[in-house]
């Protein structure tokens, strides 16, 4: 059985991986930068409180395989760095009546002041950075594209 050929990125689509690959790597560091100066919060704490934050977590509380599962991080990676942010009361961890292995984690008042007061600066900086340099029809555009990306990761998932 011969292998199959594999046909070779086109000098467009090379650039735009590779730019999406950069931009994607040197945004993020910004904003760990940013957030780390400006709050003292990491991208990942800030992650884990926008989760829960969020209208999917309207009480605060999320389960952990939840918190994995929406971030696509490793239960071991979810699991550190709650106990990370238990430490400096972002937030607490509490069992799952239902089911012995699960856990909640909970959003605690410090842990929603501190995405309060991060949260200003930070959409201020993916303002400045990525929405005021991109004119509104490609930001359209890049939802669907990546709508059109996210639907073919879960299809193949």
């Amino acid at each position: 059985m011969e292998p199959m050929s594999t046909p070779w990125l086109g000098p467009d689509e090379q650039r735009a991986w590779r730019g999406w690959v950069e931009v994607h790597a040197r945004l993020n560091a910004r904003i760990h930068r940013q957030l780390q100066e400006a709050s003292g919060l990491s991208l990942a704490d800030y992650a884990i409180l926008v989760e829960l934050t969020s209208e999917r977590a309207s009480d605060g509380s999320a389960r952990m395989f939840e918190l994995g599962e929406r971030l696509a991080w490793e239960k071991s990676r979810v699991s550190k760095q709650v106990t990370r942010m238990e430490a400096r009361g972002l937030v607490v961890r509490r069992h799952c009546p239902d089911d012995r292995r699960g856990s909640y984690v909970d959003l605690t008042d410090a842990g929603r002041a501190a995405i309060e007061a991060a949260a200003p600066a930070h959409v201020k900086l993916v303002r400045e950075m990525f929405f005021d340099v991109v004119p509104h029809e490609d930001v359209l555009r890049l939802a669907d594209l990546t709508t059109a990306v996210l639907a073919r990761l879960d299809a193949t998932d």
